[in-house]
């Protein structure tokens, strides 16, 4: 009999949390060994419960989700699934060790919250809880970047560079685009992620990185020196326009189980853009992008997958990895320098 994953509940609405507690209850993959009221409470009890797994809300009285992450994770390393409103908060408590979020269901949305949390819960509980303190970079002095200078039309016979990702990905992607030069081909990615959170994750991306962050509108212009997010609950597809690409992005049903998908993303980068691609994938659960990625590479894209050391949850890319997709396997600290001298031995 498959041992249940243990799992701690942290809220400080009674309303909500005994309706949390009661229905992983009632999944017999769970079992709940406990609760804190705040994260002070659950700072008490932690060490005491051991749980596989944990839930936590950011906004509760008294001590914050995220100063219970900062001070209590780093002794206590266990994986914590974010269950919070829209809120900015939440990309820094990714940031600070995190695996993965859920936002807080509307009402008469439970029944889709509650399939969302049990899958991360369960893929979760193995996940690598990666701590800010540990160089999540190589010091660029280290490892310089490959020069490569990118022409006002493209990137000599790399047009664009395609990145998908899911859990740990929010922190995963902003250590490899940060990384870049602003003078870059066109970049599109796909993180799994609700809609709401995507606008304010392309703002953090865009107050950190040397390139321009947006998140995706429909007939968007793929240029260099831009990085087009795709929105969160609308699928993302890139498609010729002219002698250059856009992107479309329309409310479509799940694909590989996401809205948007990492699949669909690749699928249309290697239908269109073809050999003059690059593509990326990188942390998640679940198998996301591998296909996708198989069609890049089979149209002649290079493509690189971060490898089990340096994942949070070596999902998608172990899937790309299994079928052949990946061309190059590498850890995320060494993905940057890697696409660069891609685009440095194609110009």
């Amino acid at each position: 009999m498959q041992q249940k994953i243990r799992v701690m509940v942290v809220d400080d609405s009674l309303v909500f949390r005994s309706w949390l507690i009661q229905s992983l209850g009632e999944d017999s993959r769970f079992e709940v060994i406990g609760y804190a009221v705040n994260a002070l409470d659950a700072k008490n009890k932690l060490p005491l419960l051991k749980p596989d797994i944990m839930t936590l809300d950011i906004e509760m009285p008294g001590m914050s989700g995220l100063d219970f992450l900062k001070t209590v994770l780093p002794s206590h390393p266990v994986p914590v699934i974010l269950v919070s409103s829209l809120n900015v908060r939440v990309f820094d408590a990714l940031a600070a060790g995190a695996v993965d979020f859920v936002r807080k269901p509307e009402e008469g949305k439970r029944d889709a919250f509650l399939r969302t949390l049990k899958t991360k819960l369960a893929m979760g509980s193995n996940a690598r809880v990666r701590l800010p303190q540990q160089p999540a970079a190589v010091p660029k002095a280290a490892v310089p970047l490959p020069r490569f200078n990118v022409a006002a039309g493209g990137g000599g016979q790399i047009d664009l560079i395609a990145i998908g990702a899911s859990t740990g990905g929010t922190e995963a992607i902003l250590e490899v685009v940060r990384q870049f030069p602003a003078k870059m081909p066109g970049i599109v990615i796909t993180q799994h992620m609700p809609p709401g959170f995507t606008a304010m994750y392309a703002e953090r991306l865009n107050r950190i990185c040397k390139l321009e962050v947006r998140e995706a509108k429909h007939g968007d212009k793929v240029q260099p020196g831009l990085i087009l997010l795709a929105p969160g609950g609308l699928q993302m597809r890139v498609v010729r326009m002219g002698v250059g690409y856009s992107v479309t992005c329309t409310e479509e049903e799940k694909v590989s189980g996401h809205k948007p998908s990492v699949d669909v993303l690749f699928t249309s980068v290697a239908a269109n853009v073809k050999s003059r691609a690059i593509g990326v994938i990188l942390t998640g659960m679940g198998a996301d992008g591998a296909a996708g990625m198989m069609r890049m590479r089979k149209a002649g894209a290079y493509t690189i997958g971060q490898d089990k050391e340096s994942c949070v949850v070596y999902g998608m890319p172990m899937e790309a990895y299994k079928i052949g997709a990946v061309c190059q396997q590498a850890s995320l600290t060494t993905i940057p320098q890697v696409v660069m001298a891609r685009l440095a031995k194609s110009s």
